[in-house]
């Protein structure tokens, strides 16, 4: 079976448009290789984000990392990290490892390989590159409104009515 297909679209072109701010990392490129850490069968932890900028008005925030690049019609969610407090401007590496502790309220729910953590690059070996795209996320409530069974569809539901702004890096892998 072949995996040939077209280059999904940058998923968040499609939303409705919204302030952008800055997200860096120790342990990301923009447009680049990931490194081993940030993959499946190597380190397999979430990287190091840190971000300032948001929009006035931000109450929480929301992380997330999203691969639209998986041969599925619905890409791969790798990652989910709801209601972080605003205060909150940064997470260390491996802060999505699963049971680690956040600050506040926040909690992770299941990404796509039905897990409350992250989980690091995984393509199939011989695809296309993968795109990864990590999201932080302005939200203009103390919550999402979400627990932590919620899947990440719904979880990207309610950020369509409470995003204030929205900062992505994305990472790039090929198996």
């Amino acid at each position: 079976m072949s995996l040939d297909r077209p280059v999904t679209p940058d998923p968040y072109d499609l939303l409705p448009p919204v302030p952008a701010f800055t997200v860096t990392s120790n342990d990301v490129t923009d447009a680049q290789p990931l490194k081993d850490d940030q993959i499946a069968a190597a380190g397999n932890t979430s990287p190091h984000l840190a971000w300032s900028g948001a929009p006035e008005g931000t109450k929480s925030y929301t992380v997330t990392c999203f691969d639209p690049d998986a041969p599925t019609p619905s890409g791969f969610w790798h990652w989910v990290l709801v209601d972080l407090p605003a205060e909150v401007t940064s997470l260390e590496a491996g802060a999505g490892a699963e049971g680690a502790a956040l600050p506040g309220a926040a909690f992770m729910c299941r990404n796509d390989a039905n897990e409350k953590a992250f989980m690091g690059a995984a393509p199939p070996e011989g695809d296309q590159v993968h795109r990864y795209f990590f999201v932080v996320h302005a939200v203009k409530e103390d919550t999402l409104g979400v627990d932590s069974d919620a899947s990440a569809a719904v979880v990207s539901f309610n950020l369509a009515f409470k995003t204030a702004g929205r900062a992505i890096i994305q990472g790039t892998y090929q198996h």
